[in-house]
């Protein structure tokens, strides 16, 4: 990864500092993240809660069903979020390379990943269709993000990045079987 643009007002906050092996994000993402959530949250709750206008599906998916699917949506999200701030943040990278190991072999934005599968959790808790709309058009957001991010990368890492997009999925993790890796 690239080095974080910490000259930004966007990005005084970093606590990383001036580390040169962090990709540069994009300067509204941290912001647009949290305006997402929050809306989301909002739609979400009043629609789940309140209104009740399209949590029709809710009728015909068992509590018990819903709540058994969020939950592996939220363990697998804090395994991703968990996992790859560690290698982020914890791990200097001298000289600067692209990760490609851990989640980072399953998938090339687990922190996003890990992002969208607590939206799709709550989701799954009380079917709310507004919220499966908002989540599309948040899901969009995190892509334009993560467009950004990778030309980044390219730019910094070129062959090497390259070559690393071509085996890891972008969104949907892949789990590759040792049997069956090609060569």
């Amino acid at each position: 990864m690239a080095d974080k643009d910490t000259s930004s007002p966007m990005h005084s906050h970093r606590t990383q500092g001036n580390r040169k092996d962090l990709c540069q994000e994009h300067p509204y993402g941290d912001v647009g993240q949290i305006v997402a959530l929050i809306l989301f949250l909002i739609i979400w709750a009043l629609d789940s809660f309140i209104f009740k206008i399209s949590t029709i599906p809710s009728n015909y998916i068992p509590l018990a069903i819903r709540l058994v699917l969020a939950g592996l949506c939220f363990l697998i999200a804090v395994y991703f979020a968990f996992i790859s701030h560690k290698i982020i943040f914890n791990e200097y990278r001298d000289p600067p390379r692209v990760i490609d190991t851990g989640v980072f072999s399953l998938v090339r934005h687990p922190l996003y990943f890990s992002a969208l599968l607590i939206y799709v959790g709550f989701f799954f808790t009380t079917l709310s269709l507004f919220s499966l709309l908002l989540f599309i058009c948040i899901f969009l957001f995190y892509d334009y993000i993560a467009r950004f991010e990778e030309k980044k990368l390219q730019e910094e890492f070129g062959e090497a990045y390259t070559s690393y997009k071509k085996k890891t999925t972008k969104w949907f993790p892949r789990i590759r079987s040792e049997h069956h890796r090609s060569p």
